[in-house]
């Protein structure tokens, strides 16, 4: 199978809620506006198959909605993240951050090139987001960042 990556557009705006609510994730702050912060993996037909967003503060990003369908391939995963890199050195940006709960997943970040920082570390204009409060209150979050 032939993957593309892409970013989001205004016309993606419902099929990208729609996959996002199947995978059990939030839609919040996703609007016409911040389209231009996700990227989009699909299979040659053109069918959703992964996705990798950014909410934009200042000089920076907070990674988002990373969702694959069971079947896609690491590689593809790293790219849709390399992708993102790129397009957050587009944007202006000097860092990028992300949150979880799932302690499994840190081998994987850290091998991408992020590391762990405590809840300290992050910028103050990310107490703006509905989504950093609500993943403060999850007791075993963890925060990662990665400094382009």
């Amino acid at each position: 199978m032939q993957a593309l990556i892409r970013k989001a557009g205004k016309e993606d705006l419902e099929g990208l809620r729609e996959f996002l609510t199947r995978a059990k994730l939030g839609t919040d702050g996703l609007t016409e506006e911040s389209m231009g912060s996700f990227l989009l993996l699909e299979d040659e037909a053109g069918d959703l198959k992964g996705t990798l967003g950014m909410d934009v503060y200042g000089e920076f990003g907070l990674l988002r909605s990373l969702v694959v369908s069971a079947g896609q391939a690491e590689k593809e995963i790293l790219i849709l993240f390399d992708r993102m890199v790129a397009l957050a050195k587009e944007k202006g940006l000097t860092g990028l951050f992300l949150a979880t709960n799932k302690s499994a997943a840190l081998p994987f970040f850290e091998l991408m090139g992020f590391k762990k920082i405590g809840r300290g570390e992050l910028p103050v204009v990310f107490y703006q987001s509905e989504h950093i409060r609500q993943v403060l209150n999850v007791d075993n979050s963890l925060f990662l960042r990665f400094n382009l």
